[in-house]
């Protein structure tokens, strides 16, 4: 298809209802990545109990799906630029729908973790394009903050689906059962993508980079192994080597970017204020929130003792917040500005994980309903905001790569987030005593995990069972409390800081 096609199709999409349809289309693919995301947080507990996975690899099984992903969002926007974003799109659901099965069928803790690895390449060539292909299908810049809005609140929507789904599943079938119900979701977005959605790509390009893809991938990945393994064990040698190899290849990456002619990513897009503030905004408030949610499933599950259906139930007000806001956060923007709802979403997130430095066993609902609610809200504002600012802020031609920057921030985060505060929990975790007269396998298995405690404690007398637990569950529970804390000073922070970057953003359109 020459440019000219290529263009007469697009305006073809924008004229006509099609463009909704399209829509609807991209926002499954977000669906199939967010309800995935979500859902493992829930299995967590049953892949404890079957794989018998070290606290270590409980993390990897977490985190190493989003920081492949960070390693490769960029390469695979640049890719769509290129090859087409519609084609990427189409192939990389597929892809993520048969690796899937790998997922469920996992039978080791290593196995899982690759399983996760090559989920996450997968789930690099989905994001980016549906973002996309939304800055080339909606040229209206009021349209296309709705467009975004309904991006963003169908994510949340399926971080609503996955618990609740994903919750009923494990209550009738096995563990593996949660990354199947990606098949028929990627089914359907492949069948009718195929027919709805149109294609569209940088019409002059330049060649594809595979040095830079190198650089990327491996400066990504090592930075993150070098701070997820420092906060799980300390500086060691091998990881400060790493860490000296992420900064070294991520900085030859980009005096790479600004010699070439066709750049893997225009390192220019980071002097404009409004961009460079969205993305730095978006990755620290993932960071402060990924750790939390990784482990509030874990919180209503084993402390709580909630079902899994009952645990998805219970998460619910966040989605529901976040849907909602979405929906409106554009037309909100454009009535105060930018910066007040991108701040004010920020500090009322980092308000609510205030809140929860509250938690205990015997806490009640209403407290942590009342404050998932507000972090839906609060996230809901800010990450649709600060998505449309990024999208306006580069021309069509690369909004893939534009959009690759805003997802790279988002699982970046999302691995950091996972990697810091998690590691927060399990190290305070880690630090309880078991009671006198436990033996020492069982002492052993408790402290690897919540889950490896509760698992343990089933062969012990009555008396010495619940005494272990009631001390695993503690110590759990205040990890949490500190990580929430940690949250919530990193939530605030970011509103001030989003404050002062965003002075002067606006939602407006792109530049010609």
């Amino acid at each position: 298809m020459t440019s000219i096609e290529q263009r007469t199709a697009s305006a073809e999409v924008e004229r006509s209802p099609g463009r909704w349809l399209a829509l609807a289309v991209l926002v499954l693919a977000v669906l199939l990545v967010a309800v995935d995301a979500t859902v493992l947080g829930l299995a967590t507990p049953y892949i404890s109990e079957d794989l018998e996975p070290t606290g270590t690899q409980l993390l990897w099984i977490g985190d190493v799906y989003s920081f492949v992903i960070a390693g490769l969002l960029v390469s695979m926007g640049s890719l769509g630029d290129r090859i087409g974003r519609k084609k990427l799109l189409l192939i990389g659901a597929v892809a993520f729908g048969a690796v899937s099965v790998l997922n469920a069928y996992a039978t080791t803790p290593e196995l899982l973790v690759l399983a996760r690895a090559l989920l996450g390449v997968a789930g690099a060539t989905l994001m980016p394009s549906t973002l996309a292909l939304i800055r080339n299908i909606f040229h209206d810049p009021r349209e296309r903050s709705l467009a975004v809005g309904i991006w963003g609140a169908m994510a949340s929507a399926g971080a609503a689906v996955g618990p609740v789904v994903g919750g009923f599943l494990l209550e009738h079938f096995w563990w593996g059962s949660v990354f199947l119900i990606n098949l028929p979701v990627m089914a359907v977005l492949v069948l009718v993508g195929i027919k709805l959605l149109p294609e569209s790509k940088n019409p002059a390009p330049g060649p594809w980079d595979l040095i830079s893809v190198v650089l990327s991938l491996i400066g990504m990945i090592a930075i993150v192994y070098a701070i997820k393994e420092a906060a799980a064990h300390g500086i060691r040698w091998d990881i400060a080597v790493a860490a000296v190899l992420g900064v070294a290849a991520l900085t030859w990456f980009v005096r790479r970017q600004l010699t070439l002619t066709a750049p893997l990513l225009d390192m220019r897009l980071f002097r404009n204020r409004g961009f460079s503030g969205a993305v730095l905004a978006d990755l620290l408030t993932v960071l402060g929130l990924s750790g939390l949610v990784f482990f509030l499933s874990q919180f209503l599950q084993l402390v709580q003792g909630r079902r899994p259906f009952e645990a998805g139930l219970a998460e619910l007000p966040a989605a529901v917040g976040a849907v909602a806001a979405g929906l409106i956060a554009g037309m909100v923007a454009r009535r105060f500005s930018v910066r007040a709802v991108v701040a004010g979403g920020l500090a009322a997130v980092g308000l609510a994980l205030a809140a929860l430095t509250t938690l205990s066993q015997s806490t009640g609902y209403p407290l942590l309903g009342a404050s998932l609610l507000v972090v839906g809200i609060g996230a809901g504002f800010s990450f649709t905001v600060t998505a449309d600012v990024i999208l306006s802020s580069v021309p069509k031609e690369q909004a893939g790569a534009a959009s690759a920057v805003s997802e790279t921030a988002y699982e970046l985060g999302a691995a950091l987030g996972i990697a810091l505060l998690g590691s927060i929990v399990t190290g305070v975790y880690r630090g309880f005593t078991a009671p006198a007269g436990t033996p020492p396998e069982v002492a052993s298995a408790a402290h690897e995990s919540l889950g490896g405690a509760v698992e343990s404690t089933a062969g012990l007398p009555a008396h010495q069972s619940a005494e272990l637990l009631a001390s695993a569950q503690d110590a759990f529970v205040d990890g949490l409390r500190l990580a929430s804390g940690v949250g919530a000073a990193v939530l605030i922070a970011t509103a001030v800081a989003a404050w002062f970057l965003l002075k002067g953003s606006k939602l407006e359109d792109g530049a010609p």
